[in-house]
């Protein structure tokens, strides 16, 4: 053995750590791609309207005002969607999951 090669046992200890590495990332593939056989043919994540969040012509569908998406005038109105994942309009300042009409 040279002294530049590092021992067996290091050799042995990083084919293990590579391996369990590749092992997590073809299983984080599986789960959040449809890349691999065996994933979902689609993914299934609940979506919820959120009002009063949406900018002047980002607007993800039509109103009493108007048929259809972007097509809002001003920011933030109230009557105004935009489709998020479900839990997510909670977290931003302003944002309703119930119209206050306008």
């Amino acid at each position: 053995m040279t002294e530049d090669a590092p021992p067996r046992s290091h050799r042995v200890a990083n084919a293990v750590v590579l391996g369990g590495a590749v092992l997590v990332a073809l299983a984080a593939i599986q789960r959040y791609t449809h890349a691999l056989p065996g994933s979902d043919s689609t993914f299934h994540l609940p979506r919820e309207r959120c009002y009063g969040v949406a900018r002047a012509g980002q607007n993800d569908c039509g109103t009493a005002q108007h048929a259809c998406a972007g097509r809002a005038t001003r920011d933030n109105a109230g009557d105004e969607w935009i489709s998020l994942p479900a839990g997510t309009c909670a977290r931003i300042a302003g944002g309703r999951v119930k119209s206050s009409g306008a």
